[in-house]
């Protein structure tokens, strides 16, 4: 599982996206996660607090990933699609 990080929802969220965050991360349907949650509310008594935690502690998804400039990304050929772009232009 490398490269996968546990995020909060910017998209898929009710009130601060941890639940879509952790359905996100494990690939399931976030209605599941909700579900799961309200019955750790009800029976555990500690869903509330631990919600607050993950809430605070749980980082916002990223807006945009930018691969480019990453380790072995080819440069040279933003200069090829630069050069095949301006003479099609012309």
């Amino acid at each position: 599982m490398e490269g996968k990080r546990l995020y909060k929802s910017r998209t898929d969220k009710k009130i601060s996206g941890v639940c879509g965050g952790i359905a996100a991360y494990y690939g399931i349907d976030s209605t599941l996660v909700r579900i799961i949650w309200i019955l750790l509310l009800f029976f555990a008594g500690g869903g509330i607090v631990l919600y607050i935690i993950c809430a605070v502690v749980m980082p916002n998804e990223p807006d945009v990933i930018d691969y480019r400039g990453g380790p072995g990304y080819d440069h040279s050929r933003d200069e090829r699609d630069r050069n095949d772009y301006d003479d099609r232009r012309n």
